[in-house]
């Protein structure tokens, strides 16, 4: 075997050996080279492939886009590198990962570099598939993972709805919203009554179970794009997005009737029948912030209660408009 052979064979045996995809198509786009691994993944051998027309081949690959890609390499002469956050995948090649991520299909980086002959003229373009499925999952893993930290960040912890600051920052922004557009929301603000005899009574245990019982009754009575809140201690708070006062007294009056009418289930068969008291508002033009609105809830919470509590209070109609 002559040196030029002894360089060939090497080099055909690293192309096939190396953990990288790698094809090479001329001009017409007709295929000259296809490795070990373009074969294993496709399940087209080398001698199926070589010598036909790549997109008759493969009549899933992109074609208007992959011709443009491969004519700029041909014509320029220039490097050209698709990062699988630009274009997931090339060819649909099956992973081997066990966890899967919601990814079909391998992610690939894919390199384009352009093949002079000896005259120095282009005449081919080589395309290398990198496989960073491993990668992409992480960097998927890693998004999920913040996502739910910050999601965490806006709950309150043992009453699951959201805590005090992410909901005042909502509160702000519905008013923010009130203001531009005149979208109209109203707000919602409970007590649980007596929940300090609770306490006393049964122990804190107990009293954390009628918080969990109370917002999880609060969130199956609201739709989706209500936000409810744990404002401290015994008290929550509903904001109700496009909703005048007279729609918020039927949802706080349904709110108070189902806590009303179902038990809190505790140890050893234990039921403690409980009750809130609502106050509520709508947003208005005279109103001047955020806090006012609250302040206006809050009165009108201060009235059920002074009334006897267990019933809902609307905040006085002369202060909206």
């Amino acid at each position: 075997m002559s040196h030029a052979e002894t360089e060939v064979a090497l080099l055909e045996f690293i192309v096939n050996r190396v953990g990288v995809g790698i094809f090479v198509v001329d001009a017409s786009m007709t295929v000259k080279l296809w490795n070990k691994f373009m074969a294993t993944h496709s399940g087209k051998e080398e001698s199926e492939v070589v010598g036909h027309p790549l997109f008759e081949l493969f009549p899933d690959l992109p074609e208007k886009w992959l011709r443009k890609k491969l004519d700029a390499v041909l014509q320029l002469g220039s490097f050209n590198f698709i990062s699988w956050e630009q274009r997931p995948f090339l060819f649909q090649f099956r992973h081997n990962r066990p966890i899967t991520g919601g990814i079909e299909f391998m992610c690939q980086d894919i390199a384009m570099v352009p093949i002079k002959n000896s005259a120095g003229v282009i005449t081919a373009v080589c395309c290398s598939i990198h496989d960073v499925t491993d990668v992409s999952l992480l960097r998927k893993q890693l998004q999920e993972k913040n996502a739910e930290l910050e999601a965490f960040s806006k709950i309150d912890a043992l009453s699951r709805l959201y805590n005090r600051g992410y909901w005042q920052e909502r509160l702000v922004e519905e008013r923010s919203r009130f203001v531009r557009y005149g979208t109209h929301f109203s707000l919602l603000m409970m007590d649980i009554d007596f929940f300090k005899k609770v306490n006393d009574t049964y122990g804190h245990l107990w009293g954390d179970a009628v918080i969990v019982h109370v917002a999880k009754v609060i969130r199956s009575a609201l739709r989706d794009n209500d936000i409810a809140g744990r404002y401290g201690g015994e008290e929550f708070t509903v904001l109700l997005p496009l909703t005048h006062i007279d729609g918020a007294m039927i949802v706080a009056e349904r709110i108070r009737c189902l806590i009303e009418s179902t038990p809190v289930p505790y140890e050893d068969g234990k039921m403690l029948s409980i009750t809130v008291s609502v106050g509520v508002a709508e947003c208005s033009k005279s109103m001047q912030s955020a806090e006012e609105l609250l302040a206006c809830a809050d009165q009108s919470l201060y009235e059920s209660k002074h009334a006897g509590r267990n019933r809902c209070t609307m905040y006085e109609r002369k202060a909206i408009e």
